[in-house]
């Protein structure tokens, strides 16, 4: 039996799932971004105790069709640019359709509708997102982040970036070294 899971975006939401359905005493075959295949029929208070526990966590069960597949295919974005050091051999909008069996542009307009943004500009926001995380490791100079992330340049990388944090990523950087020395000083 599979169950949909929102807000299930790490490692650690995927202990949290697993512990829950342990201590409900069922097994699960698999838990992945977005949900868990269950190896048992769940009861129905064991359902609803599960989705109790889940909302104590930050977690939430999910039963309606179009929410369902909003969560996938943020699972399939957060996978692509968060943990794949793969780069995908389609354009984004390909390799999206393609994981999860669907036409492209009816999974853009149920993720528009439901979250009130494109799947681009979520993939931007995340892509920012994993920029900021690089460059706080400071192991990558931009070209090499840019090259990683799929950016046709470092200065379409710096624009996004700009636009969305409102900071140039030689800034961002320079702002977390400052802070770094300010807390050694302290």
């Amino acid at each position: 039996m599979k169950l949909y899971i929102k807000y299930m975006v790490s490692l650690r939401c995927k202990m949290v799932v697993k512990s829950e359905l342990e201590k409900l005493g069922l097994t699960c075959s698999s838990v992945e971004l977005g949900f868990v295949d269950i190896k048992e029929e769940i009861t129905k208070d064991q359902l609803e105790e599960f989705s109790k526990n889940l909302k104590k966590s930050g977690l939430e069960l999910l039963d309606d069709k179009k929410n369902i597949l909003v969560e996938k295919i943020k699972a399939v974005i957060i996978e692509m640019i968060h943990y794949s050091d793969e780069v995908p051999k389609v354009n984004d909008s390909d390799y999206i359709s393609e994981k999860l069996n669907y036409d492209y542009t009816y999974l853009s307009n149920t993720f528009s509708e439901v979250k009130g943004i494109t799947i681009q500009q979520y993939i931007i926001l995340h892509k920012i997102e994993k920029v900021k995380e690089l460059l706080i490791y400071d192991e990558l100079t931009l070209t090499e982040i840019a090259h990683r992330l799929h950016y046709s340049s470092v200065a379409h990388l710096s624009n996004q970036f700009k636009k969305v944090t409102g900071l140039t990523p030689t800034y961002f950087k320079e702002l977390k070294e400052v802070r770094q020395k300010n807390l050694e000083d302290f």
